[in-house]
C-alpha cells in the first residue's frame, strides 16, 4: 500500500521549520526574544483585510527561528525532565532604580573588623537542663526571661546590706541594661544617618559643623541677635557677610565714574534717559522747596 500521497498531503498542512530572512534576526536566547530589523510591507499594512494575517505569519516565522535555536542548545536530563542550557544574556536591560549604597559600619562592626573577629551565628533554641526541653534564647518564652520569677532564692553578696532586696536590685540592673542597649541603638542610627548625609566627609567633622550651625541659628533668636549673649566654651565666631562702604571724602573723579556706572545700570544699555520722568522729579523737588520756604516765612 502506497502511503506517499497521504504523507505528502498531511505534511502540506503544516508550514516548514526553515525560515528565510533577508536580514538575520538579532536573537537573545537567554531572554527568549528576537529583534527583527527587516522592513515591513507598507502595502499589506494599509490593507485592512490582509494586515492581521500578515502580522500573524510574521510572528510565527520569528517564533520558529527562536525554537530552532533552542533545539541547538545542549541539554541535561533531570528529575523534572530534559532541560536546555541557556546561553549568557546579550541584551543589557536598564535598572528601574539605582544600585543600593553600602550601609556604614557600626562601632561594633568596625571593632570586629579591626580585631579580625568573625560573628558566629547562635542557634535560637537552647536546651534547658532543668526542664529537659529546648527553649528559645530570646523572644517569646525565652530561657532567661522569667529567671527571676523561677529563682525562689537569691544569694546575698558580701559587703552589702543584708536587708537589701536582691530581686528589686536584679530588676533595676536588667532595666538599666535594656536602657543602655536602646541608647546604643539610637546612637548607631544617628551615626548611620550622619554618615549617609556626610558622604565621604568625616562623621565627627560633619556633626561638629551641624552643631555650630544650629548654635549660630539659636543665637540670632534673641532681641539683640546674639550680640550680648554669653559665649559658650570653645565657641568660635561664625563668619557672616561683610559689607564694604566707600569713604565719604575721596577722589572726585572716582566718585563721578561711580555715579555714571549707577546711572548706566538704572537707565540701561541704550543710554536713553526718560526726560518726562526727570522733569516730574525736578518739579516735585521745586514744589517741596517752595513749600518749605513758605513755611519758614510764616
Amino acid at each position: 500500500m502506497d502511503v506517499t500521497e497521504i504523507l505528502e498531503s498531511h505534511k502540506a498542512q503544516f508550514k516548514p521549520i526553515t525560515v528565510e530572512k533577508l536580514v538575520p534576526l538579532d536573537l537573545d536566547i537567554n531572554l527568549l526574544s528576537a529583534f527583527d530589523t527587516n522592513a515591513l510591507d507598507e502595502k499589506t499594512l494599509k490593507n485592512n483585510n490582509k494586515v492581521e494575517k500578515y502580522l500573524l505569519d510574521l510572528t510565527r516565522d520569528n517564533t520558529q527561528l527562536i525554537v530552532n535555536e533552542l533545539f541547538k542548545l545542549p541539554v541535561n536530563s533531570t528529575d523534572v525532565g530534559v532541560l536546555a542550557q541557556l546561553p549568557e544574556r546579550t541584551t543589557a536591560l536598564p535598572r528601574e532604580k539605582p544600585l543600593p549604597k553600602d550601609k556604614p559600619l557600626t562601632r561594633w562592626e568596625k571593632f570586629a573588623k579591626a580585631k579580625g573577629i568573625q560573628n558566629k551565628k547562635r542557634e535560637r533554641m537552647v536546651f534547658n537542663e532543668e526542664t529537659g526541653e529546648y527553649e528559645p534564647r530570646w523572644g517569646y518564652k525565652a530561657k532567661d526571661k522569667d529567671q527571676l520569677e523561677d529563682d525562689w532564692l537569691l544569694p546575698v553578696p558580701d559587703h552589702v546590706d543584708p536587708m537589701e532586696d536582691q530581686y528589686a536590685k536584679a530588676r533595676e540592673a536588667k532595666k538599666a541594661r535594656v536602657e543602655k542597649n536602646l541608647k546604643r541603638q539610637r546612637r548607631n542610627e544617628e551615626e548611620r544617618t550622619a554618615a549617609t548625609l556626610a558622604g565621604k566627609k568625616d562623621i565627627k567633622e560633619f556633626k561638629k559643623n551641624e552643631l555650630e550651625t544650629a548654635i549660630a541659628a539659636s543665637k540670632k533668636a534673641t532681641a539683640s541677635l546674639g550680640k550680648f549673649d554669653a559665649k559658650l566654651k570653645g565657641e568660635t565666631k561664625m563668619k557672616g557677610v561683610t559689607h564694604q562702604f566707600s569713604p565719604t571724602i575721596g577722589d572726585v573723579k572716582a566718585e563721578k565714574n561711580s555715579s555714571l556706572d549707577i546711572l548706566n545700570k538704572i537707565v540701561g544699555k541704550s543710554d536713553i534717559l526718560n526726560t518726562d520722568k526727570a522733569a516730574r522729579l525736578q518739579a516735585k523737588k521745586r514744589d517741596a522747596a517752595n513749600f518749605e520756604a513758605k513755611k519758614k516765612r510764616k
